[in-house]
């Protein structure tokens, strides 16, 4: 599921020095992107510090790359709160793509998989 990306942002990301206005157009899309900073940044090639260092300057609440995002979960049974499940958690992102998670999992290697998908699905 490859996205259009959006012009505006391709003719900034192609600049060596940006302006305000510049900024406003890359960091604004970000934003509206929902994406991580790396993966937006990765998708424009742009360099993140670059973006991260703008957002900061034009007043950005988001910019921590690890912000926490949360998503609808729905749960399939199992458990049913008795303790610590013993059974695998499985990710099913909306393109279909499914990840699963055995217990005792390292949440920096789930981290890293999950934003490698994201530009995946990103079609970046």
């Amino acid at each position: 599921m490859a996205r259009s990306k959006d012009a505006a942002v391709v003719r900034v990301a192609k600049r060596r020095y940006w302006t305000v206005a510049d900024a406003e157009v890359a960091v604004q899309a970000w934003k509206r992107s929902g994406e991580t900073l790396s993966a937006f940044a990765r998708c424009y090639g742009i360099h993140r510090r670059r973006l991260g260092r703008w957002a900061a300057e034009l007043g950005s609440e988001e910019r921590r790359e690890e912000a926490v995002v949360f998503h609808p979960v729905r749960l399939m049974g199992g458990a049913g709160g008795e303790g610590r499940s013993k059974a695998p958690i499985e990710i099913v992102t909306r393109a279909g793509n499914r990840v699963r998670v055995a217990a005792g999992f390292q949440a920096d290697d789930l981290e890293r998989v999950l934003s490698v998908l994201a530009v995946v699905e990103a079609g970046c």
